[in-house]
This record gives C-alpha cells, sequence and structure tokens, in this order.
C-alpha cells in the first residue's frame, strides 16, 4: 500500500466537522493507513475536485453522489457508493401543518403556502415537492413554495432551512412545512416545536442519505483498506464511539444506490443537475 495520504474530501456544513476528521486520521493512522482531509465550502466544489483528482474519496450527500454518478457517466468513468452510515438507510420526510388549521390531507394545501429548506436540500426540498407532485399537486402552480434558502451548497446538511421553515409554520406564514423525520423529533426535542402543535399529513416513501463515493480511478489498495477500516468499527469501543456518536450512526454498512431512486427521480422532474453536469463535464475533461 502506498505510503500517500488516502485524501477525503468533506463539507465543512458546522465546525464539528474538524473535529470529527480530526479524530478519524489519528484513528486510520494508528491501523497503519496514511490518512488526511480537505474541507470544501459546497458540494458542487467537493465534486469537481474529485473528477479533477484532488481528493480520492468524497463524503457525499445523496445529491452530490447522484451529480458524480452522472458526471461520471458523462466522462465515461464510474463512480461507486462504498459504504455509508446505518443511519443514511430508509429515510423520510413528512409534510407538518399546525394543529389548530383546517388542514387534514395533501389535497387541502391546494391553493395554501408550503414551506420548504434550502434550495438544494433533497430532504427538506426536492423530495418532499416530488412527493406532492406524485399526488397531483404541481409545485407553484397548485400552491406557493416559500423557499428558506439557507447556505446553498451545503445541500441542507446544516438543517437551518428546516428550522426557519418550521418557525415560519408556527408564526402562521405559510400553512405547511416538509421536513426529513429525524429533524421533526429533533425540533420538537430542543422545543423549536412546542409539545402538540402540529400533525404529520403526509410522509413519503424511505430514500437513502449520504455515502462514501469513489472513482475508479482512484488508489484501488488504499481504498480498499480505507473501507474495511470503517466497516471494523465498533461502538463498544470508547475511542470509536466518540466518533461515531459525532458523525449520527452506530455502524458503517456496505454503500448502496437503490435508495436515490427517489431523488433521482425528483432531480428530473426539476431538471435540477443538467447546468451543474454540463459545466462540470468541461471543467473534469
Amino acid at each position: 500500500m502506498s505510503h500517500t495520504p488516502l485524501l477525503l474530501g468533506a463539507v465543512a456544513y458546522d465546525p464539528k466537522v474538524v473535529t470529527i476528521w480530526d479524530g478519524f486520521q489519528q484513528y486510520f493512522a494508528e491501523r497503519g493507513l496514511p490518512f488526511d482531509y480537505i474541507l470544501y465550502t459546497s458540494y458542487e466544489r467537493q465534486v469537481e475536485a474529485h473528477f479533477k483528482g484532488h481528493i480520492h474519496v468524497a463524503w457525499n450527500s445523496p445529491l452530490a453522489w447522484l451529480q458524480s454518478e452522472r458526471l461520471a457517466r458523462t466522462l465515461g468513468r464510474r463512480a461507486e457508493a462504498i459504504c455509508m452510515r446505518d443511519t443514511d438507510r430508509d429515510l423520510t420526510s413528512i409534510v407538518i401543518t399546525r394543529n389548530d388549521d383546517t388542514i387534514r390531507t395533501i389535497a387541502d394545501l391546494k391553493g395554501r403556502r408550503v414551506a420548504v429548506g434550502a434550495n438544494d436540500s433533497p430532504q427538506a426540498t426536492l423530495i418532499p415537492l416530488y412527493f406532492l407532485a406524485l399526488q397531483g399537486l404541481e409545485p407553484n402552480r397548485d400552491f406557493e413554495v416559500v423557499e428558506f434558502d439557507v447556505l446553498r451548497g451545503k445541500h441542507g446538511d446544516h438543517i437551518g432551512g428546516e428550522r426557519d421553515a418550521v418557525r415560519a409554520l408556527l408564526r402562521g406564514e405559510c400553512e405547511a412545512a416538509c421536513v426529513i423525520d429525524g429533524n421533526h423529533l429533533l425540533f420538537a426535542q430542543e422545543g423549536t416545536l412546542p409539545s402538540g402543535a402540529t400533525r404529520s399529513i403526509a410522509q413519503t416513501p424511505p430514500y437513502d442519505h449520504c455515502n462514501f463515493t469513489a472513482l475508479d480511478t482512484g488508489p484501488a489498495a488504499s481504498i480498499a483498506r480505507f473501507r474495511e477500516l470503517l466497516l471494523e468499527m465498533s461502538y463498544a469501543d470508547p475511542q470509536v464511539r466518540r466518533l461515531l456518536d459525532l458523525e449520527g450512526l452506530k455502524r458503517w454498512l456496505p454503500g448502496r444506490t437503490e435508495g436515490y431512486t427517489l431523488l433521482s427521480e425528483a432531480v428530473a422532474k426539476f431538471r435540477y443537475l443538467e447546468p451543474f453536469v454540463t459545466s462540470a463535464a468541461r471543467l473534469c475533461k
């Protein structure tokens, strides 16, 4: 195996990202894998850097995975989802309304205002809006979309847009809000959502979230060892537990791609990826 460090790309959506990857750097080094990381301000810059060979593995959002997969196909290359968290599988988004409102069904949203998160958030914007379209309500035709477009380029990881959407719902500035199910629970726990203030009127089918993405041009032996070490991590190990808690998981699982079908359909409907893939392909040839 090469002594050149395996370079990971990650997006700096929160200060804790540095703590997380510093810890992983030490963990991998202690097990004989030279490892370093580079932080990016957006997933778009990270995807481009990956295809230019600046990094070997990317910790990608689901949208960044689709960007990588489409760009690889355009350039005649291959992208692989090599690993993901147990908490990245089978998530759902929900549409919530105020309990004191008369809205009870998706059909009742016609002519109303629906708050969403960041424009590029799979979980708080793209997937739930697509789901509503599948139920017969076209965004900005049958209902008004109210965007809380916080920190574009971070694909909703910071959850600020979702929190703002929920607050707008509670203030009466809109009649519904779209959030991922886990954040709905978090907002209740932290007090953003008072107990009994809202109800869920719709839930999307399950989908998957982040993954580690590798390209066919990366250092195969180092990437294989990286994946192996991830899958060996045990929550019973106190050193490992601290890192896994920060990153929000109990164990790493092999990557899979079937859980991105719903998002893939959503970006196809909204023609969301085409501008990025076209411009990135020119830069990365």
